[in-house]
């Protein structure tokens, strides 16, 4: 302890070290190295690690508040950022060397437990509480949140800072599409409670926002009522063009009588479509793409459910016939599951257990998120998955629309500027000892070429939890936006101590204390 303060001092001066061991915190910082360590890389292992001063494990907004104003009120504004179950692909978590690391998500004595409203039909959750105890919290109910992640242990904080999508997103439109309330810890320590009716301008900035005005210490969420099952539906097609004009009919598909979660995948190679992503297949019985007439070596998969009662279990085979009659999958690709909901929301957990199992976890994860406009998808296809992929991949290609009516605009997320627009998201694992088409720096070097091909073919694509290297690229990346994202980041964190590591605004702080050239260089 006695180091970790001298460290402390060092860093943010002796004036700050009175005033950091003053806050009066109900939670605890630690100084551990173990606890530094396992705060200072994230899921996408892209960057070296770097281990903040200290971690506050708070018990309430309060304590995130207290940190706050001593780090607005200190002569280096040292930096401070949240962390849900970092899951971030790129550091955007981080805070350098000379930060304090908010660790949200653990269940620190205090945070409170959802807290679920049934006759007002939403629940009050803690900004670090996990996606999937929110789901078992509001299943005591027989309520559920609308919009969801493809992967539940994820913040509630975290997939509010950005977006929060799924397949329901066609139709409930992105997490923060559903958002009633919220609790922040702005960058100046005040904590203001915002909606629609109080701090309006907040509470549109903060969802979305990449963390820059503010901290999530609670949210209320939207519920509506469980299905008990889902009818897991996957179809093949070789045709990209009949492909995407059925996921865009039942997208633009109203009233009840549609499907309540459309995704899709592409398959560049045979091995994809029996790989965790897809353990909907059972090993027994696995797609057998040869079997499948192509054009080329790429096909498609779209995914489908149903959400029913068991009560209704007599009238979902008819329902999901008649829905299906005007696709035009290959006949013969028709695989069909059945399974309670929470197992379906909760299938991706499942994968991580068996990746976990053989080691192929805890590797670097160069993904890249696109939003591509729907008139451009049909160029994507054929300049990335039919041209820079090549017949190999690493992971997961997921591919599907979304209807940007149901986006608010006032929110800081960014989409393309059309009616429809797609998801492609490339989720690939890199592997020391793969092939060379599985290691990282090919692979990062094929992220680089497929941002380059939509530059040069002028296809405006925006990246979903997107990482730029200079503020040029971000005020391109929020073009319209960026004005009034750069307002309020000097309205609500003036002196830019929150969520450096998304680097959209410097901290001055960071320059005054790099390490010396002795130390290992931190990536500021």
């Amino acid at each position: 302890m006695t180091f970790a303060i001298c460290t402390l001092i060092i860093a943010v001066g002796p004036s700050e070290l009175l005033r950091i061991g003053a806050i009066d915190v109900d939670g605890h910082f630690t100084f551990k190295p173990s606890d530094l360590a396992s705060v200072s890389s994230d899921f996408g292992m892209l960057k070296s690690p770097e281990e903040p001063l200290a971690v506050l494990h708070p018990s309430s907004a309060e304590d995130v508040a207290r940190l706050i104003r001593t780090a607005y009120g200190s002569a280096t504004a040292f930096p401070v950022s949240a962390r849900g179950h970092g899951h971030s692909i790129n550091g955007q978590a981080s805070t350098g060397r000379n930060g304090v690391v908010v660790e949200m998500s653990h269940r620190n004595i205090g945070t409170p437990e959802p807290l679920v409203e049934p006759e007002e039909m939403y629940v009050d959750v803690w900004g670090g509480e996990l996606w999937v105890d929110v789901l078992k919290k509001t299943l005591e109910h027989g309520l559920a949140p609308k919009s969801w992640t493809d992967y539940l242990y994820l913040s509630v904080g975290g997939t509010l800072s950005n977006a929060g999508i799924s397949g329901q997103a066609f139709h409930h439109g992105p997490q923060i599409s559903n958002v009633l309330e919220l609790d922040v810890v702005t960058g100046r320590g005040e904590v203001m409670r915002c909606s629609e009716e109080e701090n309006t301008r907040l509470f549109h900035g903060v969802l979305g926002g990449l963390g820059q005005f503010g901290i999530i210490t609670r949210a209320r969420i939207s519920l509506e009522p469980a299905p008990q099952r889902v009818r897991w539906i996957r179809v093949l097609y070789s045709s990209f063009e009949v492909f995407t004009e059925d996921q865009e009919y039942l997208i633009s598909m109203h009233g009840q009588s549609k499907f309540d979660y459309v995704e899709g995948f592409v398959i560049v190679d045979e091995g994809l479509v029996n790989n965790w992503r897809s353990s909907f297949f059972s090993p027994r019985n696995p797609v057998k793409i040869s079997s499948v007439s192509s054009n080329g070596s790429v096909l498609y998969c779209l995914e489908i459910t149903k959400n029913y009662h068991e009560s209704e279990s007599d009238t979902v085979d008819q329902e999901v016939e008649i829905l299906m009659k005007k696709l035009n999958f290959i006949p013969t690709s028709v695989f069909t599951t059945d399974l309670q909901y929470v197992d379906f929301l909760d299938r991706v957990h499942k994968a991580e257990l068996k990746l976990r199992s053989k080691n192929l976890w805890e590797v670097p994860h160069p993904w890249l998120n696109l939003f591509v406009p729907k008139s451009r998808i049909s160029d994507f296809d054929k300049g990335v998955f039919k041209g820079i992929l090549g017949n190999k991949t690493s992971g997961p290609i997921l591919i599907y629309p979304m209807n940007k009516d149901k986006w608010d605009e006032r929110s800081s997320a960014v989409t393309p500027d059309e009616e429809v627009f797609y998801l492609v998201a490339l989720l690939r694992s890199a592997l020391s000892d793969g092939e060379e088409t599985q290691k990282l720096e090919y692979l990062k070097d094929q992220n680089r070429r497929i941002l380059e091909f939509c530059e040069q073919a002028k296809i405006n694509v925006k990246q979903y939890l997107p990482h730029h290297a200079t503020q040029e690229e971000w005020v391109a990346h929020y073009g319209d936006k960026w004005d009034q994202f750069r307002s309020m980041k000097a309205e609500f964190d003036p002196r830019h101590i929150l969520a450096t590591g998304q680097k959209i605004f410097q901290n001055p702080s960071l320059a005054l204390f790099r390490p010396s050239s002795s130390s290992s260089s931190a990536s500021w």
